[in-house]
């Protein structure tokens, strides 16, 4: 998956003029204090060239999680058209850029973001380029939800994992409060974020939620560590993307977890292909998450004729309908 020719050329804009040296010590320091998680009260990108290193190596991996949530929920709801969307931790606007994407016709959208840089980058990018109304605010998503207005998407993504635990409940409480329609929570594809959103997923279907992707149930999970949920999607690197990380492949592999949940009700799912397909001559074992509540591996050969085709299409994430 490759970023959208006008962020594309927008992000190459910003980045002309930075040293290659400074941005990959700022890569190295971003990176550091993501895979650490750390809750210092300081924001990982209050600086410009954090900024810009988030552009180089982060935020194609970011926008792609995003997408393929967005994908996941539009297949859940086909009839599901936002006009408005609410942003929470908007960074420098990659939710905005994949929900357009995919639905063109958005009418409007509130981006809120702590960080003066990462704001200013953000308005950058989408002046000229995105044809809805948008709209950028400052404040902790902890304490200035207050007075904001509901939309029919409402998007948290990459987020909880610089928040404190024991506020999550109530900002999820006040997401909900907000949405509409839809509201899509994305995090990091780790145990750990899948913990954060195993919490979210209860909050909300304890609230009266529908659970819309990617779970064809509203049981509890039926996976238990050292076993997780999660997703991946294949990211394209640019050169500059490759020489900011000393990388040697052209792509990498972004893992997220996330949980769409809607005050609609949606047509119920078969089940969910949750690991890597393991294909071998005229067979293919899947792992699925079912819609009884169960998880487990099915084997599929010839003998079960299209059944056995439909399986060998399918990939992680998709929905299995046989």
């Amino acid at each position: 998956m490759e970023l959208p020719a006008p962020l594309r050329q927008g992000v190459e804009r910003l980045l002309e003029n930075v040293p290659l040296a400074t941005l990959k010590q700022a890569a190295k320091t971003l990176s550091d204090r993501y895979r650490a998680e750390l809750r210092d009260g300081r924001l990982h990108m209050a600086q410009d060239v954090a900024v810009r290193a988030y552009l180089a190596t982060r935020l194609p991996a970011t926008y792609a999680a995003v997408r393929a949530s967005l994908d996941a929920l539009s297949d859940a709801r086909p009839g599901f058209q936002p006009k408005s969307l609410l942003d929470v931790g908007a960074g420098p606007g990659t939710v905005l850029w994949a929900t357009t994407d995919l639905w063109p016709d958005l009418e409007q959208a509130v981006l809120f973001e702590a960080s003066a840089a990462v704001r200013k980058v953000g308005e950058t990018l989408a002046a000229g380029a995105i044809a809805a109304r948008t709209r950028w605010l400052a404040g902790d998503a902890t304490i200035d939800l207050a007075d904001l207005e509901p939309a029919d998407l409402v998007t948290c993504a990459y987020v909880l994992d610089e928040i404190v635990p024991a506020s999550l409940p109530k900002l999820i409480g006040r997401l909900w409060q907000l949405t509409g329609d839809t509201l899509l929570v994305i995090e990091p594809g780790t145990p750990a974020g899948w913990q954060r959103i195993l919490a979210v997923r209860r909050q909300l279907i304890e609230a009266g939620a529908h659970v819309l992707a990617p779970c064809p149930h509203q049981a509890p999970c039926p996976l238990a560590p050292p076993d997780w949920c999660h997703f991946s999607r294949r990211v394209a690197r640019s050169r500059l993307h490759r020489l900011a990380k000393d990388a040697d492949v052209p792509w990498e592999d972004e893992k997220f977890i996330y949980v769409a949940a809607s005050r609609q009700p949606a047509p119920s799912l078969r089940a969910r292909v949750i690991a890597p397909p393991k294909s071998g001559s005229g067979k293919v074992l899947l792992k699925l998450c079912e819609s009884n509540g169960s998880a487990g591996e099915r084997l599929f050969t010839k003998r079960d004729g299209e059944t056995f085709k439909v399986a060998r299409r399918s990939d992680w994430g998709d929905v299995l309908e046989i």
